[in-house]
């Protein structure tokens, strides 16, 4: 292993970054790091948590792993905890300021989406958040409404109690603890956050947030045996990045895997779940949101794992749907105190239909993985488009890719089309190369437009 610098060591083990930090933890960060086959590591992370936060973050999963999901008779049903909780947003967030007065009937509340806190974020934002201790998450998503996600320590630390519902949903239980790894985060972009962490709800085990790009490692072969030497509990990334995974030969198996992001089709799972030997989970998550909910392929649907979630499908009016009928993901309430949501429409659409383990989503139709197709037939993963356009000055955008490979670009831009569409174009033949016929148009489209999409077959190849 290499021998880490005093400098090195001093990032490593900050204490803004880790308040709690005991032996086993600073092992574990320096085997991390250290090990031969490790990869390029680009930024530093931890958990931020006082020794406070984290009796209280301690107290909180063990409630969430026993609370039930509140028993729903009809699809339209609002919550219990509704009124009291409208009037406590119409005292503290500005945007909600109207509903100050006798609580309206549940449908006819408005309904907020992306576009509205892209627009406007600070007016949905509560008064007083503890700016001190903000954290700030940056999603591009595919309506083409950039946010920022604002956050707290002890909210990212929960979202390991959704996780932990998801997997017991499957009989499934976290064992890893004190000199484990407990999770590895796989990304497979040009570039992408990674660091290494420790999890303090677990004895300090391990937590690896990598891309398995192999420009972020000495040599490509160094991808397996370094995931081989961590033998970590869990792996979790998204349908392209677990797909590169299955593919570099990795002699350990994960106990289960965790897939987010994007859509999972039936199809990559199986084989997944033939090439590991472990369950691989299916979740629907948002950053606004958190993970919303776990596919049951016995259910055909997403098994909801929120209690103080409250999901309901509604039509192009906001009016919500009974149990069957397809609709409008929406949701409200949430456990990000920071970001309260009231009527928020995913984009996404679904059935919400009852079983007996509660209601389930059918037939989502969310955020699938869409790739584009160089001229030399190599694919590249949609995000690397969102990161080269990133500097542009737009609004909005959209690439579609027409079966004969052409592309057309369409953005919605503060500065006249003409001025930037050669920095446009540049951008893109960054990630997609120079021998692509390209058309950059004028974006005229409502907040509903699909971001990327394609006319090839783009979706990731079997393993």
């Amino acid at each position: 292993p290499e021998r880490l610098s005093a400098a090195h060591e001093a990032e490593l083990f900050s204490p803004a970054r880790f308040p709690v930090l005991g032996s086993a933890g600073r092992d574990m960060l320096r085997r991390l790091v250290a090990h031969p086959h490790a990869p390029t590591f680009h930024d530093f992370s931890g958990h931020r948590l006082t020794p406070t936060q984290l009796t209280e973050a301690q107290a909180r999963h063990g409630q969430l792993q026993r609370a039930a999901l509140p028993v729903r008779h009809d699809a339209r049903d609002a919550p219990e905890w509704a009124a009291a909780w409208v009037r406590q947003l119409a005292a503290s967030v500005p945007a909600h300021a109207g509903l100050n007065g006798p609580m309206p009937a549940w449908p006819s509340l408005p309904t907020t989406s992306r576009a509205d806190f892209s627009a406007r974020l600070a007016q949905h934002l509560p008064r007083g958040l503890p700016l001190d201790r903000l954290l700030c998450f940056s999603t591009s998503g595919t309506t083409g409404h950039p946010l920022k996600v604002p956050s707290l320590p002890e909210v990212a630390a929960d979202y390991q109690a959704y996780h932990d519902r998801a997997l017991a949903h499957f009989g499934l239980h976290r064992r890893a603890g004190e000199g484990d790894v407990g999770i590895v985060l796989a990304g497979f972009q040009q570039r992408c956050f990674s660091y290494v962490s420790v999890n303090p709800l677990h004895g300090e085990c391990g937590l690896v947030k990598l891309n398995l790009n192999p420009a972020d490692w000495r040599d490509p072969s160094d991808r397996a045996l370094y995931l081989d030497a961590l033998a970590p509990e869990l792996v979790s990334g998204d349908p392209l990045s677990l797909s590169e995974l299955a593919g570099l030969g990795l002699q350990h198996r994960p106990r289960a895997m965790l897939s987010t992001s994007m859509a999972l089709h039936h199809g990559l799972r199986e084989q997944l779940q033939g090439r590991f030997g472990c369950p691989v989970l299916d979740l629907y998550s948002m950053n606004e949101v958190g993970p919303i909910g776990v596919f049951d392929p016995a259910l055909d649907g997403f098994v909801l794992l929120q209690p103080r979630l409250h999901v309901e499908v509604v039509d192009s009016a906001g009016r919500p749907l009974p149990w069957g009928e397809p609709g409008e993901v929406t949701v409200s309430g949430g456990f990000n105190p920071c970001l309260p949501l009231l009527r928020y429409r995913t984009g996404d659409f679904a059935r919400l239909e009852p079983t007996a383990q509660g209601p389930v989503l059918r037939g989502l139709q969310g955020r699938a993985p869409v790739r584009f197709q160089r001229a030399d037939g190599s694919w590249v993963n949609n995000v690397e488009i969102t990161k080269a356009l990133a500097p542009m000055p737009l609004v909005r955008f959209a690439l579609h890719q027409r079966a004969d490979g052409r592309l057309c670009l369409r953005v919605d831009s503060r500065s006249p089309l003409s001025l930037i569409a050669p920095s446009l174009r540049a951008a893109v033949e960054s990630r997609l190369g120079p021998g692509l016929a390209l058309a950059i148009e004028p974006l005229e489209a409502d907040d509903k437009l699909r971001q990327y999409t394609s006319d090839l077959d783009g979706t990731p190849p079997p393993c």
